[in-house]
């Protein structure tokens, strides 16, 4: 399914390389880059995310540079590395899931949705929200035990009465402690959270990118008639500012569900610790800590967090496909 390069009137003026899609790909090199690529990322963008999940089990309010410097000075640069390990292991197999079941399905339903007779630029929006909602909920099969162990390796030195040595003992006293379903604690509210956010997301991404390069095509209108083929450098420019809104968009629509997500993960419950809380216990806890807009700490370096990642992401992953393409020549 291609994303085409812009709108009509401006698709005289602009040549945008073609999307490459599914059966385009090695698949192969496809998984073994992507695996190098994205723990690469992963690795950058690890303390902000243990940043945001230290302000969301936090009973106040505390800013993100406060937090940080927090965790430096009681744990060094090292703290801010936290169960990262951990997530890292299990980041490589979920992101694996995630791009394959991306790729097949926003290349199946684009597909589809062309020969309904949708307009181009609806097909695409909804081949990339359809797509981003199936690769979550795939992905969520691994990374909820992933997310369960490691956010607990991240708060346990300022909340978790139960101290971890590393992933595998964690793993092993939850197991222990609540059994296998302890390892999906969350799982329920985790798809309520990714799902929607990663459909958005990637609706938000495809439209974003068609405004971006229409807006350059009739910046460009008065230069000539002649067609403009951006350098991979501008098409990546343009791949990062869409994947930067896109994903500020998609942290502020679903913030409340990911603090709720994060508490449910995290916490043990005051009524019941064997059973953990329930959603409603955690949504009153947070009402009474801070009113409703305590279901909105950690925005700020989640939003950071989402726009770079969003960013650093997609133009890895542009990156990434274009790497993994069978024929090299016919990208040009």
């Amino acid at each position: 399914m291609n994303i085409s390069a812009a709108e009509e009137e401006s698709a005289q003026e602009i040549h945008i390389p073609a999307d490459i899609d599914w059966e385009m790909l090695d698949k192969s090199k496809f998984f073994f880059l992507g695996a190098a690529l994205f723990s690469g990322v992963s690795a950058t963008l690890y303390p902000v995310v243990l940043v945001k999940t230290r302000q969301q089990v936090a009973q106040v309010q505390l800013s993100g540079i406060g937090t940080a410097f927090s965790i430096v000075k009681h744990g060094g640069f090292q703290g801010l590395y936290r169960g990262f390990g951990t997530s890292l292991m299990g980041t490589i197999p979920a992101r694996a899931l995630y791009m394959a079941a991306l790729e097949v399905t926003k290349s199946n339903v684009g597909s589809i949705t062309v020969k309904l007779g949708f307009p181009e630029p609806t097909a695409a929006a909804i081949a990339n929200a359809v797509a981003g909602l199936t690769a979550a909920m795939v992905a969520q099969l691994v990374w909820t035990p992933i997310d369960v162990v490691s956010q607990r390796l991240m708060v346990q030195s300022s909340s978790s009465q139960c101290r971890y040595v590393n992933g595998i003992d964690a793993f092993r006293k939850i197991v222990n402690s609540h059994g296998p379903k302890g390892l999906y604690r969350g799982f329920g509210i985790s798809i309520l959270t990714y799902a929607p956010s990663n459909a958005v997301w990637w609706a938000s991404y495809s439209v974003a990118q068609r405004l971006v390069w229409g807006g350059i095509g009739c910046y460009l209108k008065g230069g000539g008639d002649e067609t403009i083929r951006p350098d991979s450098k501008t098409v990546m420019a343009v791949q990062g500012a869409s994947a930067a809104m896109a994903g500020g968009i998609s942290a502020l629509i679903t913030m409340p569900l990911d603090t709720i997500k994060t508490r449910l993960q995290v916490l043990d419950g005051e009524e019941n610790r064997l059973r953990g809380p329930t959603i409603g216990q955690t949504v009153r806890n947070l009402v009474k800590e801070g009113g409703w807009l305590a279901c909105y700490r950690g925005l700020g370096p989640r939003w950071a967090s989402m726009s770079i990642s969003a960013t650093t992401m997609i133009t890895t992953y542009e990156f990434l496909k274009r790497l993994s393409a069978k024929n090299q020549e016919g990208l040009l």
